[in-house]
């Protein structure tokens, strides 16, 4: 497949600049496996829901991974922090006019600094010095890193709103958005009508921004994420499912680590990396169903939900859902598809 198959003509004016009020007040485009589109609101999510149902979240949070300051020189530097590696060490991606070579200094806003070790590939490894770590500087000067979409600086709100409510394990640079729209008052809900939810971890790195190169998808590598299905995940999964439940993702993140876990054929604990890509003609051997937002054109997750639910059924679905005005990206509007095996995987 082509990534210029998973094309779509998307106005700017749908793109989603900051959260609404409620986190519950979003809409939700629902796809069936008998193809029908129909046009809900997230507040009822839990009608489409069964008794014994699992729901599996992603409870990654979000650092403020994003860090301002200078080089010895004066020249500016903006610091995406990617990955936390120790207390006091870091690979993050640097924006300056001119790129820190090894042994540069780094003066931060705060006055807290940090020393270039050494370039990786894409990334450098930093080490925060002056007696403070990584943690410490990013909690006191630090932003939220905001997507490349988002057309504003962060502020204290995005802090709160750009977490899931559940969010407890550090190290995401971007939320997993599908999360976003769950507040303490629906996951009761839920529990009340018998709808369990369990947890894995997907710290979800810059990468997923990262345009797709190359047009054959064959040829495409995916960026590599730290992935954790624990143990209690996966008895509650086989237990849900030796009762006839069903498990429904939240986020494509979830359906990465999940799928990744199962890559023998039966799920099993899971702790490492994953650079799993999902596209039109995958087998999925642990999800049912999605609870997804809608994603950038061209994307690997677009051809994730693609994979999913069906090609046509799906490019269908994101037309409508454009000529409905739908709001799109991290703080847009939802989706829920069931996983539809009969569709075809591939364009006409």
């Amino acid at each position: 497949m082509r990534k210029s198959d998973f094309y779509y003509e998307l106005p700017e004016s749908l793109i989603a600049q900051a959260p609404l009020e409620d986190r519950a007040g979003a809409r939700l485009l629902c796809l069936d496996d008998k193809t029908n589109t129909v046009d809900r609101h997230f507040a009822e999510l839990p009608g489409l829901l069964c008794e014994g149902d699992l729901l599996i979240l992603n409870d990654t949070r979000v650092m403020p991974a994003r860090l301002y300051g200078q080089k010895s020189t004066g020249g500016r530097v903006e610091i995406l922090v990617e990955r936390i590696l120790d207390a006091t060490q870091a690979l993050a991606h640097l924006r300056a006019s001119k790129s820190p070579k090894p042994g540069a200094i780094i003066t931060l806003d705060g006055g807290f600094t940090c020393r270039v070790i050494e370039r990786r590939d894409e990334l450098f490894l930093l080490e925060f010095t002056g007696g403070s770590g990584v943690d410490e500087a990013m909690t006191a000067v630090g932003h939220i890193p905001l997507p490349p979409y988002i057309e504003r600086p962060d502020s204290e709100a995005d802090r709160e709103r750009y977490q899931t409510v559940f969010a407890r394990s550090s190290g995401a640079v971007a939320a997993p958005t599908a999360g976003l729209h769950f507040d303490e008052a629906m996951l009761a809900g839920l529990a009340a009508r018998g709808v369990g939810h369990a947890f894995v971890t997907l710290h979800v790195g810059s990468g997923t921004f990262l345009p797709v190169r190359v047009d054959d998808l064959d040829q495409h590598r995916m960026h590599a994420e730290l992935c954790f299905v624990p143990d209690v995940t996966v008895q509650r999964i086989h237990e849900t499912r030796s009762r006839g439940g069903r498990i429904i993702a939240v986020g494509t993140t979830v359906v990465r680590s999940l799928e990744t876990a199962s890559r023998s054929g039966t799920l099993a604990p899971y702790a490492g990396e994953t650079r799993l890509f999902i596209k039109p003609g995958f087998q999925f051997h642990c999800v049912d169903a999605l609870v997804t937002n809608f994603h950038l054109p061209e994307s690997t997750l677009l051809t994730l939900v693609c994979a999913f639910a069906g090609y046509q059924e799906v490019m269908s679905a994101y037309r409508h859902a454009v000529d409905q005005q739908y709001r799109f990206f991290s703080y847009g509007d939802a989706m829920f598809l069931t996983r539809n095996d009969e569709a075809v995987s591939q364009p006409s």
